[in-house]
């Protein structure tokens, strides 16, 4: 079993126009499919789950679709936080959570604080997450302990510096998963996923259950993974 699960969440538009509705209805269903994935990985020892809920390019969607989508991100905390308490299971919003409003960030981080000492799975929601900001806001973490001469350049190394990331001392990603038939990565986890194995499906996200997840995992059990090795 992969200890860290990293999911690309699309296809809740294309789902909403297939049902001839706004591309809204298809987030508000999304939010189904992400407790179905979230009681999956929880019920097979999975220990770290990562999904892109929002990514730093979407805020250049139309403007009553981000704006939705703020307001289902802060019912979906006010409604789903306390479950995942009841079930162990602690919760980090990884992202520049700067972007957000202050009343977003304030139940962000009172969601955050109400898990920390859970010991279950962990819940990575990432958002206003870009792997390219991701990357810089650690190097310029590093580059302040060098000026601090807290560290020298010399002691810089791939683990110290992945410390640095939001995903901080979680394990590597072993599996990722793409939603809707799309094949890229779209600036999601690029230093995590090094490693990881890729598994695309044609399933639109508000469609992605427990019998999708299975398929994926059966399809990651059945590679040899060697890590650049021969």
């Amino acid at each position: 079993m992969p200890k860290h699960v990293a999911i690309i969440m699309d296809g809740n538009g294309r789902w909403a126009k297939q049902q001839g509705k706004l591309r809204v209805f298809g987030h508000q269903n999304g939010v189904k499919a992400v407790r179905s994935a979230v009681s999956f990985a929880a019920k097979h020892g999975i220990k770290v789950l990562t999904l892109y809920a929002f990514s730093s390019e979407n805020w250049s969607r139309p403007e009553a679709e981000v704006s939705a989508l703020m307001a289902l991100f802060m019912k979906a905390l006010d409604s789903e936080v306390k479950k995942l308490h009841k079930n162990n299971i602690r919760l980090k919003i990884i992202g520049d959570k700067s972007g957000f409003s202050e009343t977003l960030q304030k139940r962000i981080t009172e969601s955050e604080q109400l898990t920390a000492t859970n010991t279950g799975l962990i819940l990575n929601i990432a958002a206003n997450y870009g792997s390219y900001w991701d990357i810089t806001q650690a190097a310029q973490k590093m580059a302040v302990k060098v000026k601090l001469g807290e560290i020298s350049v010399s002691d810089i190394t791939p683990t110290l510096f992945q410390n640095e990331l939001v995903t901080e001392h979680q394990p590597q990603v072993d599996l990722l998963i793409r939603t809707s038939g799309e094949q890229r990565i779209s600036n999601f986890l690029l230093w995590q996923i090094a490693y990881a194995e890729l598994f695309f499906t044609p399933v639109l996200w508000p469609d992605f259950n427990e019998q999708v997840f299975s398929e994926a995992i059966m399809a990651y059990q059945q590679r040899e993974r060697r890590f650049g090795g021969c």
